[in-house]
């Protein structure tokens, strides 16, 4: 597998500029590829801002989602290349697993990796998984796999089905509700870099498909855990399906429920109880 290490994030609107300029006429398997970069630190006014964005208090350690801001730009610039096989301008996150294998303190040098693999049939199309790997010191300290979904794509003859399942156990009573306004997705955005148009207007999301804007959904992944900060293992995986997009703006109820050391939790449209987001969190 070939590794190129580049020397500073990408700049993700060209990015996202390029994968909608080279969308049509892509197919094939995936890359063998892995980009990384080294030495990586996390800006102190950075790290509050998400923090702010996300309802996470400020702390000297590393939100459990926040690695992922980091990672996401060398993903990002592997969907857009030419040799990716689904086109990146629809593509809808559809799961994410977090694995924090130790608290990481937000002084640390990091150093990054990414790579795509499981491209896998789905009934409304095909998936693929994006992983990421945070090291610090040369002990790896935090990983992750984001799944996507391509509508209308097809994986290559033989691929395995996708695994998009999640149990979780009752979760009836809500014990937090939100208000999600409009701007929450170029908030998010702010702090991310994920300037995916689906998140920003409405006009925007409906040329891909969308009634609305809808909100990110790391974002909701990150504010559900932020509401349980003080209350999760220092070492533990987060695992989330992404049900029904959160339209902009909401209304959405939280549910959690104490479980082996861990939660279940539920993101719900407060009006029509529809799931946005279901999850467990486990530790290690």
């Amino acid at each position: 597998m070939a590794r190129t290490v580049l020397e500073a994030a990408p700049s993700m609107p060209a990015l996202f500029a390029r994968a909608v300029a080279t969308a049509r006429g892509r197919g094939g398997d995936l890359p063998d590829t892995r980009l990384a970069r080294t030495g990586v630190r996390v800006e102190a006014a950075d790290l509050a801002a998400y923090d702010r964005v996300c309802g996470f208090p400020l702390a000297d350690t590393l939100p459990p989602t926040h690695p992922h801001v980091l990672t996401f730009p060398l993903q990002l610039a592997l969907m857009s290349d030419r040799s990716f096989p689904l086109a990146l301008p629809g593509l809808v996150h559809v799961r994410n697993r977090v694995e924090v294998l130790r608290p990481v303190q937000a002084d640390e040098a990091l150093d990054l990796e990414v790579w795509a693999e499981r491209f896998a049939r789905h009934p409304r199309g095909a998936t693929v998984d994006l992983c990421a790997s945070v090291s610090a010191g040369g002990a790896e300290v935090w990983r992750s796999r984001s799944t996507y979904l391509a509508r209308g794509a097809r994986a290559p003859e033989g691929a395995p089905g996708s695994d998009l399942d999640l149990a979780v156990g009752d979760l009836a009573r809500p014990v937090a509700t939100w208000r999600v306004p409009d701007d929450a997705g170029r908030r998010y955005a702010r702090v991310s870099g994920d300037v995916n148009p689906i998140h920003l207007s409405g006009l925007t999301a409906k040329a891909f498909g969308f009634k609305r804007a809808i909100a990110h959904g790391m974002w909701v992944k990150a504010r559900a855990l932020a509401t349980l900060t003080g209350r999760l293992p220092d070492a533990m995986t987060v695992d989330v399906v992404f049900r029904k997009p959160l339209l902009l703006p909401s209304t959405v109820t939280l549910s959690t429920a104490a479980v082996g050391g861990g939660w279940d939790l539920a993101v719900r449209n407060a009006r029509s109880g529809a799931e946005h987001l279901l999850g467990t969190v486990r530790p290690r």
